[in-house]
């Protein structure tokens, strides 16, 4: 089976949860025996790297990709809409390329706004294979904050539309992502439910020990809408208290957005790139904290499960797949008093109990999140659409 991956980049070379979802695609439909031909690009002021690199990256020297098409993305100066209008130039410069081969792949797969000009030909008559699209987490259509992201959202709301309704299949996470999906008017026989997953590589072997101290973890970028605000207003008024906890936050957290006080409470990490040293701070943590907004089906969830963290996360997107009372706690919203009462009831909780909920945490990786399962599904579910009389 010929696959098209057409990409808005691949880790480690662009960092992301959508850009990691491309990078373990490429790798286990390959495995899985597909040829895969990857399009990917990189940022406009970076250099591409060479198909030595990306192979020895997915493969370690013992396979490699069909062919790689390396492109960068379109610069422009900033206007209100302008990631719309790069996208589209995206689009147009990957129809440009493959437009010549199109007719020797069996299927698509797209991510985003990378076939927009493909589909829009298609619309127009041109024969093309059937194209799957996944937008990952639809967050345009989720809770937003501020005045900016509401209109940066509704500014997106409907290219994403428009692209989503005039692709052949839709993938996606499940859950409330399928209930945005079919709002958007799509076909449920059209929509493919497909979790996300995570490389075995990432599982703890080591047994779980008790922590004298429980540990909370935040790990992501500072965005408004991952809860930090919130987030931080409840640990302030819980280490106002003597407390038996520590929390520490990974990733580029501002300093205004830091709390300054009670540091033996707090330890932030900043940005840390080293996955070795991520796992060493997760197996020294109990439970992650994720309180977003809006998600998708986060990575860094299956990341801390696969650790065999325990999780307090907000029950936006997917989430409710990875997590539930086996393993942790959903709050409905990111509001402060529920947050803090999650942190509570684990502060609370007997260590047997906290113990069980980590060690479900890692049941519920090897049963339902390993890539190696995840993509035979993805592969069968692909052959089926390519089978499907169009």
């Amino acid at each position: 089976m010929k696959i098209l991956l057409v990409t808005d980049g691949i880790m480690p070379f662009i960092l992301g949860g959508m850009q990691r979802h491309s990078t373990y695609l490429a790798k286990y439909l390959t495995l899985q025996g597909c040829e895969v031909t990857l399009v990917h690009c990189v940022d406009n002021s970076s250099s591409l790297p060479t198909e030595d690199q990306i192979n020895d990256f997915l493969f370690n020297g013992d396979n490699k990709l069909h062919k790689i098409i390396g492109l960068k993305f379109p610069k422009a100066k900033w206007f209100p809409g302008h990631y719309i209008y790069n996208s589209y130039l995206y689009s147009k410069m990957i129809y440009d390329k493959i437009r010549s081969e199109i007719y020797e792949y069996d299927f698509i797969y797209a991510k985003g706004f990378t076939v927009w000009k493909l589909i829009s030909k298609k619309k127009k008559g041109l024969k093309a294979p059937k194209i799957g699209i996944k937008f990952h987490g639809y967050e345009m259509y989720q809770t937003s904050n501020g005045i900016k992201m509401k209109l940066q959202h509704w500014l997106l709301r409907y290219f994403v539309k428009w692209n989503t309704i005039n692709s052949d299949v839709v993938f996606s996470y499940g859950s409330k992502i399928t209930d945005i999906i079919l709002k958007l008017g799509v076909q449920s026989s059209f929509i493919l439910e497909i979790p996300s997953g995570i490389d075995s590589l990432w599982l703890r072997e080591n047994k779980l020990e008790h922590n004298s101290t429980i540990r909370f973890v935040f790990l992501g970028r500072y965005e408004r809408r991952k809860g930090i605000e919130e987030l931080s207003l409840a640990i302030k008024e819980l280490i106002k208290k003597k407390i038996n906890a520590e929390f520490h936050f990974i990733g580029p957290i501002p300093e205004k957005k830091k709390i300054i006080s009670a540091s033996s409470y707090l330890t932030y990490h900043g940005r840390i790139m080293d996955f070795k040293k991520i796992k060493e701070i997760m197996d020294s943590s109990d439970v992650l904290i994720c309180p977003s907004h809006s998600e998708g089906m986060p990575n860094v969830i299956l990341e801390a499960m696969s650790r065999g963290l325990a999780i307090i996360a907000t029950d936006v997107g997917a989430v409710s797949q990875m997590v539930g009372n086996d393993n942790g706690i959903l709050i409905s919203a990111p509001k402060k008093s529920f947050i803090k009462n999650a942190i509570n009831h684990f502060l609370e909780m007997k260590k047997d109990h906290l113990i069980e909920k980590r060690e479900n945490s890692i049941k519920k990786i090897k049963r339902c999140f390993l890539w190696e399962k995840i993509i035979k599904k993805t592969k069968e579910d692909i052959v089926k659409i390519i089978n499907e009389e169009s």
